[in-house]
C-alpha cells in the first residue's frame, strides 16, 4: 500500500504549531463538557465524536482552518490503519484531545522506532520501504513471525494470578504514541478470556489517565506513585480503588484529580473546586 502524496504532505504541515493547535482547542470546545466539568480534560475521548470537516477551509489556506487532504489526515490518525483487503482495523488510532502531541507521528517520515522495527526485527533489510509496505501481507507475516518471540497479548494470566501477582495497568487517552485503546483492547481480551470480571479485578487493574500523553506530561493530572500502589495490594492486599494524580507546574501541585479503574470514571461531586481529587468520586459510567 503506496501512501499519496497529498496525505503525506498534509501530515508533514500537522507540524505547523497552530494547526494541532487549532484542531486541539476545536475538540476540546466540541467535547469538554460532556463528563460534566469544563477543565479542558476529556474523561473519556471515546465519547467525542468531533469531525475535523468542520475545520475546513472554505477558500485558501490559513491558520484558522484546515485543508481537505489535512482533514483526511486528521481522521486517518484518529481511525487508525485499516486493512485494505478486509476493512478491518490494523491498530486502533489516536484519540480526541491527543493533537498536540501529534508532531511525532506525523511527516513524510515515520516515528523512528517504528520504522527501525519493520527494517530489522521483522524483514531484516536496511533497505526496506514503508512506502511499498502492503498492510494486509506485512501484518500476517509480524503475527506469523513473531507470535512467540515479541507478542504480549496472551490474555491468559491465569498462572500469574495463581501466583499471586497483582498487574497495574495504567495509560493516558493522549498518548502520542501507543494508542490508548490498544491498553483498554487488551484489558478486555483478558476479561473474555478468563470471564469473571471480578475476580480479574482482585488481581488486575487498568487505568485510563484524561489528559495524560506518553507515560508522563499533558495537560491532565500525570504522576503518581506506582509503587507505592502495588505495596499496599499485593503485601496488604488493599486493591485499588482510585489513585490520586498530580499535576505538577513548576515544581509545584496545581491539580489532582483520581484515577479510576475501568470501566469507572471520576465525577464531579457538584460542590469545591475542580482542581483537588476530594471532590471527585469514581463511578460506573452514565
Amino acid at each position: 500500500m503506496i501512501l499519496p502524496n497529498d496525505f503525506l504532505s498534509a501530515l508533514s504541515s500537522f507540524k505547523v504549531t497552530e494547526k494541532l493547535a487549532l484542531l486541539h482547542d476545536a475538540v476540546i470546545k466540541s467535547c469538554d463538557g460532556l463528563d460534566g466539568v469544563k477543565d479542558g480534560l476529556l474523561e473519556d475521548p471515546r465519547r467525542c465524536k468531533f469531525d475535523p470537516k468542520t475545520l475546513e477551509c472554505q477558500g485558501s489556506d490559513g491558520p484558522a482552518c484546515l485543508t481537505a487532504p489535512q482533514v483526511e489526515a486528521a481522521r486517518r490518525i484518529y481511525s487508525g490503519p485499516i486493512n485494505p483487503r478486509t476493512k478491518k482495523s490494523i491498530y486502533p488510532g489516536m484519540l480526541p484531545g491527543s493533537e498536540l502531541g501529534w508532531d511525532s507521528v506525523r511527516g513524510l517520515q515515520p516515528f523512528g522506532i517504528g520504522e527501525s522495527y519493520f527494517r530489522f526485527p521483522v524483514f531484516n533489510d536496511a533497505k526496506w520501504d514503508y512506502r511499498s509496505m502492503d498492510f494486509d501481507n506485512t501484518i500476517a507475516k509480524i503475527n506469523q513471525m513473531h507470535a512467540t518471540l515479541m507478542n504480549a497479548m496472551d490474555p491468559d494470566l491465569s498462572r500469574f494470578f495463581a501466583r499471586g501477582g497483582k498487574l497495574l495497568q495504567y495509560h493516558g487517552w493522549d498518548d502520542q504514541q501507543i494508542s490508548a485503546l490498544n491498553s483498554l483492547n487488551y484489558y478486555v481480551s483478558v476479561l473474555e478470556s478468563m470471564g469473571d470480571a471480578d475476580k480479574v479485578a482482585l488481581s488486575y487493574r487498568l487505568f485510563l489517565a484524561p489528559g495524560m500523553m506518553h507515560c508522563s506530561n499533558g495537560a491532565g493530572p500525570n504522576q503518581f506513585n506506582p509503587m507505592a500502589v502495588l505495596e499496599q495490594w499485593r503485601e496488604k492486599g488493599v486493591p485499588p480503588e482510585r489513585i490520586v494524580a498530580s499535576h505538577v507546574t513548576g515544581g509545584v501541585v496545581d491539580v489532582t484529580r483520581p484515577w479510576c479503574p475501568y470501566p469507572q470514571v471520576a465525577v464531579y461531586n457538584g460542590s469545591g473546586t475542580i482542581r483537588d481529587s476530594a471532590n471527585f468520586t469514581c463511578k460506573a459510567p452514565q
